[in-house]
């Protein structure tokens, strides 16, 4: 398959710049994968299509707030510049008890090795490596002097296609049930969720549960293969604990449906799923890459939001409910209006 498959057209006016309010009041784009049938919604009618003993399976990972902004001084002129941490080197994930100096980050392809980047007077990186957008940087302050800094001149870490910073963004950009930080993007497809709907749900029978995925480079970065076979995929750290795994499993052998909420916890639930269609507690790392061609083996129902063309995120999509009635979803989606990406409306795939 080629990489151009996955391309779509999208007016520009159509990509979210803000969030809606309430969060459940988004429309939501229902499919039948074995109908074709498609209906227009609106999200908290959700509700309609969970049933007592199903499973909402949610993944619980939380946006760190570590969008650094600053001026950089190379062959003396200096020029706006912003880094993304990622981790602490030498860590797994983004850990709030440790700071040291060197960190791993992301940054713009213009940044140079070994130029500075101040972010105040007497706070300032030196990019150390560089690969890419990758880099290895080292502040001049390390522990709780550091940990200060980056608190108070962190923002969120908005995807680029969101021109203006919306009123609120460090609360609006996270799920309202985000528990673990260590996502250098939120798991939007659970926007969504209010926490009365999340309850009105819970009361109906439906079983809620929760997983662990980090979201990491693997959402900025951009496909670079034109055949997408040869693309490898960014790992990502995650957590589907024995609890967890023997609810979903319990109510697999009852028959009930599980319903992913998104390709992060998709990804999770089918990387932990043995031949046998069961789930088997894990934590770790996966980059499993799920592109049409792939046979789902443990999810049953898809809730996730609508996904730039070319990205890993459609084609899991279209994997789940076939490239042509994904991409008619989306032509219907496009032509209703619905508001696209990280702020945008939702659809379920069932």
């Amino acid at each position: 398959m080629k990489l151009s498959d996955f391309d779509y057209h999208l007016p520009k006016e159509l990509i979210a710049q803000k969030p809606i309010s309430p969060r459940d009041s988004s429309r939501l784009l229902v499919v039948d994968r074995k109908t074709k049938e498609i209906k227009h919604k609106k999200f908290r009618d959700i509700f309609d299509y969970l049933f007592p003993g199903d499973a909402l399976v949610l993944n619980d990972s939380k946006v760190v707030p570590a969008r650094l902004l600053g001026e950089r001084s190379f062959f003396s002129s200096a020029k706006k510049a912003e880094i993304l941490l990622l981790k602490p080197k030498g860590k797994e994930i983004f850990d709030f008890s440790f700071w040291p100096k060197t960190w791993l980050a992301i940054g713009g392809p213009n940044l140079k090795e070994k130029e500075e980047i101040y972010f105040k007077e007497n706070f300032f990186a030196k990019i150390e490596k560089k690969s890419g957008y990758e880099l290895e940087i080292s502040f001049n302050l390390g522990g709780e002097e550091l940990k200060k800094e980056i608190i108070s001149l962190s923002r969120t870490p908005l995807p680029p296609y969101i021109k203006t910073i919306p009123k609120g963004a460090k609360e609006k950009y996270q799920t309202v049930y985000a528990k673990h930080f260590g996502s250098i993007a939120a798991p939007t497809a659970g926007f969504h969720f209010t926490s009365e709907l999340l309850e009105k749900i819970k009361n109906k029978g439906v079983k809620i549960q929760y997983l662990t995925l980090h979201i990491g480079l693997g959402t900025f970065l951009p496909v670079k293969t034109n055949e997408i076979e040869k693309y490898k995929i960014h790992r990502e750290y995650f957590v589907l604990d024995k609890k967890t795994a023997d609810a979903l499993n319990e109510v697999k052998n009852q028959g009930k449906k599980i319903v992913a909420v998104g390709t992060t916890t998709s990804r999770v639930l089918e990387f932990c799923a043995g031949k046998d269609g069961l789930v088997y507690p894990k934590e770790g790392w996966t980059d499993l890459f799920i592109y049409p061609g792939y046979k789902f083996k443990f999810i049953d129902a898809l809730i996730t939001n609508f996904h730039l063309p070319k990205s890993t995120l459609l084609m899991l999509v279209c994997a789940f409910g076939g490239k042509e009635l994904i991409f008619k979803c989306y032509e219907e989606a496009v032509k209703n209006k619905y508001r696209f990406y990280s702020f945008g409306d939702a659809m379920a795939i069932i």
